[in-house]
């Protein structure tokens, strides 16, 4: 068993305090690489326990409109992996120590070459990896690549409401946390929910060894107020980003919503 990473200290810290983690989306190289690097460092400052960096790809099938247009817009402004890997190694260095996950796709990874990925990823403190279109049955090459590699990031599992007998299978040796798809179809659907979310959850909370988070359209800490006893936490994306670009990208917007998220959420 390797040693627990930031992501795993993260969320042993919050169950410790009986707390619900608080993970947003950001789509890698937005507004620019600097403006960007900004971003990350005022979202540790505000209080995001875990942030999901997302890789601009040109066909991010498990995307909806808003952060498909997102990761369009970096793309044409020249972002690509390369960048990416440059601009985290920098606020690595200027003493960012927030837990960071790569979503992304297959493509991107395999073109870079699974071994050198692994090894520049833990080189520059990526802690976990969210690949949509990798499925289960197919994650074998790649994660005993990251097994062999010194602190490689973890692969985080995803499961969705249609998921049903395959959750043991999908949890059995997961790390990290559990991303729960709350709906059927991309992201930012306005928390359209799966109408049996409830006891979806449920099951896969009894399953599950590692926090579960939830994600997929979500905006308010209100949207799950009727989970939150069974979930661990939830992740914001497209609203979050919605909200950065509606406000100019402003440093004071999007630390006072995350101040506001995680405060409503963890409400004794």
């Amino acid at each position: 068993m390797r040693e627990a990473n930031r992501i795993e200290e993260k969320l042993r810290l919050l169950q410790e305090r009986n707390e619900k983690a608080f993970i947003t989306y950001m789509t890698a190289g937005l507004p620019d690489m600097e403006g960007c690097a900004k971003l990350i460092q005022a979202q540790e400052e505000a209080g995001t326990d875990i942030l999901e960096l997302g890789i601009p790809f040109s066909d991010p099938v498990a995307d909806g409109p808003v952060i498909q247009a997102a990761s369009y817009k970096a793309i044409q402004q020249g972002v690509n992996l390369k960048k990416v890997f440059e601009m985290v190694e920098k606020v690595r260095n200027d003493g960012c120590n927030i837990p960071i996950v790569f979503m992304m796709y297959y493509n991107t990874v395999s073109f870079y070459g699974l071994a050198a990925f692994a090894v520049k990823c833990a080189a520059i403190g990526i802690d976990g990896l969210i690949i949509p279109d990798l499925p289960y049955e197919e994650q074998s090459a790649l994660q005993k690549i990251l097994d062999k590699t010194e602190q490689a990031p973890i692969l985080i599992q995803l499961v969705a409401p249609v998921s049903k007998q395959r959750i043991p299978m999908l949890l059995k040796n997961a790390r990290g946390f559990v991303y729960c798809v709350s709906s059927m179809g991309v992201t930012g659907q306005e928390a359209s929910f799966h109408k049996d979310i409830v006891k979806y959850l449920e099951k896969v909370k009894s399953v599950s060894n590692i926090p579960i988070m939830m994600g997929f359209g979500i905006r308010t800490a209100a949207d799950i107020e009727p989970m939150r006893h069974t979930i661990d936490g939830a992740i914001v994306g497209s609203h979050f980003i919605n909200l950065m670009e509606e406000s100019n990208y402003s440093i004071d917007t999007v630390k006072k919503y995350i101040q506001t998220f995680k405060a409503e959420m963890n409400q004794k």
